[in-house]
């Protein structure tokens, strides 16, 4: 009735049938049509007269003109919309989610018993939270909490003044680039890194600088003469390839900061999971100067639905990273924060911790046996005994093999992942991120299997092709 009197087929004056007669005739409760004249009545496009009826308003008397089409897309209205529209790729980390045997990395699905455990602290921290707007730095008794932690574990010693709760790692990029990038900005970036943040500080307008890598991290003798406004590292375990940054490396890259005067950003998305020794400590551990931002997150230690992350601040920047923090969201939500804090006070995270660790490490050595079992030596194994993933090369087979390879894969059911993504310029060799934290060992077993499989097929086509090639020859 709306749309007939806005489109002018009810006029005004005109009379609408009575309540009775219309519920009759569509079929519907007399209850349901007296709510609908009433809604109308309380917008003012309908008036009632007693003894009469009810009729148009005379307000609505003029028709509205015909709606047009919706447009499905219309031109950016931003210089940053445009940026985005031309970065944002969300399918490259969602392609293979409806396989059976999906090799994701970096999703966390090891303690059987965290849901239920988590379940409780939310009921705990529930009835002891103020249903209130909470501080927008954060909790304090949960940056507490991690002063205490990234101490123990990673070498870091701050305040509680210094610690930024933030909604996982991809907001803290946001802020970054809000706190310290005008458009134009240089931003030097290892290569290869996670294509998020590529995407991230793309779309903020800063010009990207892609440094190389190699088996000890970033190649700090790359770094531009001229000081980007800052470089992004993940020194404790390096995404994709996965070395960590050296000793030596860290101190080059430390007074490159000092001398030329920018910020790094430490992203320890996983810096917690090492099987061969202790968690190495944190480049923050070593900064005199106060030049590292050091970012942690929760999302890949717990659950990614957990959108909890940290941030360590210079103290110069605290203050604007908070306003920047208070401008976008107000802060985290407190209950969250206050379960959170429970949980790491009372000793459960570093509990879930142990036994992710130990549980990470056996998928692990499955992968890696079953890697050796069914591929052979037509993979090289990069293992950096940490994280949620091995990455895996393939020097005998080029890109159009390996994404062939990666399709066939994806129709048996199991889902491979290139490393080419998180590239700004393709590598000579292609290579594969395989992801074990989300599959149980018998799970990774049979993945193996598949891959063997897989490559057979691989090597079985460029054997077909062979004779074809050689008769052009």
């Amino acid at each position: 009735m709306k749309s007939a009197i806005l489109g002018g087929r009810l006029v005004a004056g005109a009379r609408l049938p009575p309540t009775r007669a219309l519920a009759e005739e569509l079929g519907l409760s007399r209850i349901t049509v007296l709510t609908a004249y009433e809604q109308l009545r309380a917008e003012g496009y309908i008036v009632g007269r007693v003894g009469s009826g009810s009729y148009v308003s005379k307000s609505h008397a003029a028709p509205m003109p015909p709606r047009r089409t919706a447009a499905k897309s219309i031109a950016p209205l931003t210089r940053y919309a445009r940026r985005a529209r031309q970065l944002a790729d969300w399918s490259i980390a969602a392609q293979h989610c409806d396989r059976r045997l999906d090799m994701q990395y970096g999703r966390p699905q090891v303690n059987p018993t965290l849901g239920a455990i988590w379940g409780r602290e939310l009921a705990w921290a529930a009835t002891r939270t103020r249903l209130e707007y909470g501080n927008n730095q954060g909790l304090p008794a949960l940056r507490e909490q991690i002063c205490d932690y990234v101490a123990r574990r990673r070498g870091i010693r701050a305040s509680p003044d210094q610690v930024l709760i933030v909604s996982g790692t991809q907001q803290a990029i946001t802020l970054t680039s809000r706190v310290l990038l005008d458009e134009g900005d240089e931003v030097a970036i290892e290569e290869p890194h996670y294509f998020s943040a590529w995407q991230q500080f793309g779309a903020h307008g800063a010009s990207l600088l892609a440094i190389p890598t190699d088996h000890e991290g970033l190649v700090c003798s790359a770094l531009p003469k001229q000081a980007p406004r800052l470089v992004m590292v993940t020194p404790s375990h390096q995404f994709p390839a996965g070395p960590a940054l050296s000793l030596s490396r860290r101190q080059e890259l430390l007074r490159y900061a000092r001398s030329r005067d920018c910020w790094i950003v430490e992203d320890d998305y996983d810096g917690e999971l090492r099987y061969d020794s202790s968690p190495l400590p944190a480049l923050r551990s070593l900064d005199g100067d106060d030049r590292v931002i050091y970012v942690g997150t929760f999302s890949k230690v717990m659950f990614g639905a957990l959108r909890l992350g940290y941030m360590v601040l210079p103290e110069a920047l605290c203050d604007d990273f908070i306003n920047a923090k208070y401008l976008c969201d107000r802060g985290n939500p407190a209950i969250e924060q206050a379960a959170l804090a429970h949980f790491m006070e009372d000793g459960g995270f570093e509990r879930h911790l142990r036994y992710m660790t130990r549980e990470l490490n056996a998928r692990r050595r499955e992968l890696i046996a079953g890697l050796q079992q069914y591929a052979g030596d037509r993979v090289q194994i990069a293992d950096a005994h940490a994280g949620m993933h091995v990455t895996v090369w393939l020097p005998d087979y080029d890109h159009a093999q390996v994404d062939a390879l990666i399709a066939d894969a994806h129709e048996r059911g199991l889902g491979l992942y290139s490393i080419a993504p998180h590239y700004r310029t393709a590598p000579a060799v292609p290579g594969l991120i395989l992801g074990y934290c989300g599959l149980s060992k018998a799970q990774l077993h049979e993945a193996m299997q598949l891959f063997g499989e897989c490559l057979d097929a691989v090597d079985a086509a460029a054997r077909e092709s062979l004779p074809t090639r050689r008769q052009q020859v």
